[in-house]
């Protein structure tokens, strides 16, 4: 029974394997993973220890508002330039050494970041931090997706974001209890110590199928189904060689109507051939439609108030006169964010990825919406996160409670989970990899234009406009978003290649189903 992990299950002819070993196996497996998880945390997240000792500082390093306002957001803007590289590099090297090669631009960004003599030291450190985390994402999604068995994949791919939580509150803790440039040194460990484990643990088979190493393909196969013989995973090691050989057909005689004995398209100019795949792949509405709604899905969870706040957040907590010192304010952010990661993916199960998306939006919305009120109710207009001189007495508690809030149900979102199951097979690689460069832009976008937004619309009105973004996001994918939870992969495709224009599934569509069709 599926239902009871622990019991004895079944993976071939032969003697049956305990589940518990079958998940051990998988879950070690995935320990560099969670390791490398941890550092694209921290890389994402010590931008927000550095600022606030560096802005406007009157020894040392220093950089003004506007060099603030870059260095908070480089890093996005780099991402979607590693996600470029990552393809090739995961093809070309298979997906053990890319993980181990991945971790050398973070490697160099912290050697760098703690030696930073100057601004453009300190940009290049961080821009490589970017180029890293972006070049990091192809292959650990394709990893933990080649290696799990398909009952516990879910589970694997959302716990394993909850280590990039804890990566985020590694940093904080870091940044309150040393300076920046220690926490910096202390980070190299992190790329060292995933480089070491990943010397410990398996090809995929999938890739090792694809070149042509059948008997290393089989090893790993048992090592990753609990240590079992050949005899036991044989029914599902014919099953990934008969993948293998379906995916390598000719994408554009199979799209027009069943392979041509002599296909031709191999002998096309590189260039050609590019233009054809994306024509025949990624231009046709079972791609694009589930891109457009990823894309959405980013833009309104990115926007709706937490991630162009998180560069400048210690100065944030100060501008808006909180009680507690605010380092220790982020550090608490952080351990909010571990729990509520692991609460999402305890709940996920339960109610559902669309209820616990348009639940986490629609509270962040309501979140930011109150914040916009504070400031606006017992803020000068002229207070400024990136004003020191502007930061009221930090005495209250109220933004304490609302700024917790908004991280709690922001955390709750889960972009990155839903990106992994919405395209179809023949499009899946392709369009992951354009939709996370894209959301990179996205999140590069929001981190910059927050300074200008702040200069412009001030506090309030700055908390306003993401709170509105915030509510449209909530209708439109209450509108559009289909359920993908204990739905499989077949199914979700049939969602995006029929002609429905709806998708839930409740009273009010229902209503609204019936009387516009």
């Amino acid at each position: 029974m599926r239902w009871l992990w622990w019991s004895k299950t079944s993976v071939g002819p032969g003697e049956n394997i305990s589940r518990s070993r079958v998940v051990l196996s998988q879950a070690l497996a995935c320990l560099p993973l969670n390791v490398l998880l941890i550092g694209i945390g921290m890389s994402t997240s010590i931008v927000t220890m550095v600022i606030p000792d560096i802005l406007d500082a009157k020894d040392g390093l220093s950089m003004n508002q506007s060099q603030a306002s870059w260095f908070g957001s480089l890093a996005f803007l780099c991402q979607p330039l590693g996600s470029i590289f990552s393809g090739t590099i995961v093809d070309y090297f298979g997906r053990k050494k890319a993980l181990f090669l991945v971790n050398i631009p973070h490697l160099m960004a912290w050697i760098i970041l703690y030696f930073a003599w100057d601004v453009p030291s300190l940009f290049l450190g961080n821009a490589l931090l970017g180029l890293g985390t972006g070049v990091m994402e192809t292959p650990t999604c394709t990893y933990i997706g080649e290696i799990s068995d398909s009952s516990i994949r879910g589970l694997l791919t959302t716990l394993i974001y909850s280590f990039a939580s804890l990566g985020v509150f590694f940093s904080y803790l870091l940044g309150t209890i040393m300076s920046w440039r220690q926490a910096a040194l202390v980070s190299i460990a992190v790329p060292l110590a995933t480089m070491a484990l990943m010397l410990f643990v398996p090809e995929t088979p999938t890739w090792l199928i694809s070149k042509s190493r059948p008997k290393e393909a089989l090893i790993s196969l048992c090592r990753l189904r609990g240590w079992a013989q050949p005899e036991n995973v044989q029914d599902e090691f014919k099953e990934l060689v008969e993948y293998h050989d379906a995916f390598t057909e000719c994408v554009i005689c199979t799209r027009k109507g069943g392979e041509q004995k002599q296909c031709e398209h191999s002998n096309l100019n590189i260039f050609i051939r590019q233009y054809l795949k994306y024509k025949y792949v990624f231009f046709v509405k079972e791609t694009l439609r589930p891109f457009g709604l990823v894309i959405a899905y980013f833009f309104f969870h990115t926007m709706s108030g937490l991630t162009p706040l998180k560069p400048n957040m210690v100065n944030l907590c100060k501008a808006l006169g909180m009680k507690f010192d605010p380092k220790t304010i982020v550090v608490t952010v952080g351990i909010v964010s571990i729990i509520m990661s692991f609460v999402t993916a305890a709940v996920v199960k339960l109610i559902g990825k669309r209820k616990l998306v348009l639940t986490s939006l629609f509270a962040t919305a309501c979140s930011t919406l109150a914040l916009s009120i504070y400031a606006g109710v017992y803020l000068p207009f002229n207070v400024s996160s990136y004003k020191q001189s502007t930061f009221p007495e930090q005495n209250e508690l109220l933004p304490v409670v609302l700024f917790t809030l908004l991280v709690s149900f922001t955390c709750m979102g889960i972009p990155w989970v839903l990106l992994s199951e919405v395209f179809p097979f023949r499009s899946r690689g392709m369009a992951t990899s354009v939709a996370a460069a894209m959301a990179y832009i996205i999140f590069f976008l929001a981190t910059k234009t927050s300074y200008n937004l702040e200069a412009s619309l001030h506090l309030y009105g700055t908390f306003l406009l993401y709170a509105i973004i915030g509510f449209i996001g909530t209708i439109y994918l209450y509108l559009f978003l289909p359920e993908t939870e204990n739905k499989t992969l077949i199914e979700i495709e049939a969602y995006f290649e029929g002609n429905q224009k709806i998708y839930a599934n409740d009273c009010l569509i229902n209503g609204i189903k019936k009387y516009t069709y």
